[in-house]
């Protein structure tokens, strides 16, 4: 069965999209960018800003599917600019911790010039 889920609280999709999507036990939750999910609007910021704003609101979308960070098997992170790697990564180390999913990072162009980062991720949370 699969089910679209749009958490309360979480940012409203830009395009034709869910926020998540549970397959199974499976979440997939749609790449994040620096939205403000209090105002809606993207929030732009240094590298250390955009990718705590996007693991928040990761974390919020996987809360509201009734999961936690701690169920993450799998991240994609897209990068405007491959020097901002460490910085981003010290923000991605302090959200995962201990647990560690696995992930590819790569360097892209959005078709949102000003934005730095996006993540997309994948959980597994048995209901």
């Amino acid at each position: 069965m699969i089910e679209r889920m749009t958490p309360p609280g979480v940012p409203t999709p830009r395009g034709p999209y869910s926020p998540a999507v549970r397959a199974g036990d499976f979440i997939f939750v749609a790449g994040q960018g620096p939205i403000d999910a209090a105002t809606n609007q993207m929030s732009y910021g240094d590298i250390k800003h955009e990718t705590r704003l996007v693991l928040t609101n990761i974390r919020k979308i996987l809360e509201g599917c009734g999961a936690g960070v701690a169920d993450v098997v799998k991240c994609s992170v897209f990068l405007s600019d491959g020097r901002d790697f460490g910085a981003m990564n010290e923000v991605y180390a302090e959200f995962f911790g201990a647990a560690k999913p696995a992930r590819t990072t790569v360097e892209c162009k959005f078709a949102d010039p000003k934005m730095k980062v996006e993540i997309d991720c994948i959980a597994y949370k048995p209901k």
